[in-house]
């Protein structure tokens, strides 16, 4: 068996283009896996008076984890390097001739097809979940936590259709073009929490999503273009710790990173200034870190990893709260079980969540194994295919639709 491992590894990493940037692809497959881990660990159930599992989260009992999602809360780091990723195939699509159209329409299309395919497959499982007697309301938590990830492919997407833009911030302005982006979240931060706040529309926060998401895009972007370098990375290392300590510690900014259930102030859901801070210092400490990582990615045994995870990035971040609801969804029927149907209010609760992992893993890897032709490219030119396609679609919006408690 273990032979076996090293052979695979050594047959992956003899695979690999000599060019291939490993530091980036080690950094990818960081910032995604801190997804699954963060939502297995922040995220849990409880089981009502009906036995229907309803969604929980540890935070709401125990501060101690606040620290924890400064850890697991690594998007900064995948817009970065999906910046730095984008310009590179940008500019790779321009030297071939062709359009920032079809370079965009392949993007979508990869971002797009898996996302379509959970939300297609958890549509038409919803009825026969419901006839095998699963509780409604449990169907309900768990497509809440479905779609709870996906917000991040729109947000993606809607960045990566702005990269032509981003590249000209960065030709005229360098690593600075991600300033007016930090600035504009700071003001909006000002007006919503500040001495005008109660003047100030509930719409307001949402003016953040763009420039909040966009500032490590942007970041990217710019080292990819040789405009950031290790100056530039310390600058962000040292200033965004500095102005997350402030944030934190003088205007009392919210601790953790996700939402925690019953609080009035969440940092990420839009993106707060605080965010910012955590993205800038984690970009800095990656740019820093690159060719130690990339040396480090030599190893076969430390490569093959970083290939399998980015092979299926896509079905990692859309299958993964799949895998935990389907073992608490089972778990339900037969009674409460610590770490996994019980409330997360103890310290018991935290050890046994802990077991739990390695289950979920193994569940999202079988999962994963089939739902993988996602993927894929999908057929085209048939009558049959585009049938499926509009199906797909369909059941898409209806899963969307319940999901969001649209009906």
């Amino acid at each position: 068996m273990l032979g076996t491992l090293r052979r695979s590894a050594a047959s992956i990493d003899a695979r690999t283009p000599e060019h291939r940037d490993r530091a980036i692809d080690g950094l990818r497959a960081l910032a995604l896996l801190a997804v699954p881990i963060g939502h297995w660990l922040l995220g849990g159930f409880h089981l009502d008076g009906e036995g229907a599992l309803r969604n929980a989260s540890p935070l709401s009992s125990f501060e101690f984890f606040a620290p924890m999602s400064w850890v697991l809360q690594m998007l900064g780091i995948f817009f970065l390097v999906g910046g730095y990723a984008s310009v590179l195939s940008y500019r790779r699509s321009m030297a071939r001739g062709e359009s920032s159209g079809r370079w965009l329409r392949g993007r979508v299309a990869r971002l797009g097809r898996p996302v379509l395919g959970v939300t297609a497959v958890w549509a038409a499982a919803l009825p026969v979940l419901y006839a095998l007697g699963v509780p409604g309301t449990t169907l309900h938590s768990g497509a809440t936590l479905v779609i709870q990830p996906l917000w991040f492919v729109g947000v993606y997407t809607v960045i990566t259709a702005l990269t032509p833009l981003c590249v000209r911030a960065a030709e005229r302005l360098g690593a600075w073009a991600a300033a007016p982006l930090l600035a504009s979240v700071a003001v909006v931060d000002f007006l919503r929490y500040g001495p005008f706040a109660d003047a100030m529309p509930s719409w307001l926060s949402i003016l953040n999503i763009l420039p909040g998401w966009m500032f490590a895009y942007q970041l990217g972007v710019s080292w990819g273009e040789k405009k950031l370098g290790k100056r530039g990375a310390w600058l962000l290392l040292v200033g965004g710790t500095a102005l997350f300590a402030l944030l934190l510690i003088a205007f009392h900014y919210p601790a953790s990173m996700v939402g925690v259930p019953g609080e009035a102030r969440t940092n990420s859901h839009p993106p707060s200034l605080l965010v910012l801070a955590l993205a800038a210092a984690q970009s800095g400490a990656a740019i820093l870190l690159r060719d130690r990582i990339g040396k480090l990615l030599r190893r076969p045994a430390l490569w093959a990893p970083v290939v399998i995870v980015n092979l299926s990035a896509m079905t990692i971040l859309c299958w993964h709260q799949t895998a935990m609801f389907g073992a608490a969804t089972v778990g339900s029927f037969i009674g409460p079980i610590g770490g996994l149907t019980t409330a997360p209010e103890t310290l018991g609760w935290i050890a046994a969540r802990i077991a739990w992992l390695p289950v979920f893993a193994g569940l999202l890897v079988a999962l994963g194994a089939w739902a993988r032709r996602f993927e894929a490219p999908w057929a085209v030119g048939s009558k049959a295919a585009r049938v499926r396609r509009v199906a797909a679609g369909l059941l898409a919006a209806g899963f969307a639709v319940f999901a969001l408690g649209l009906a």
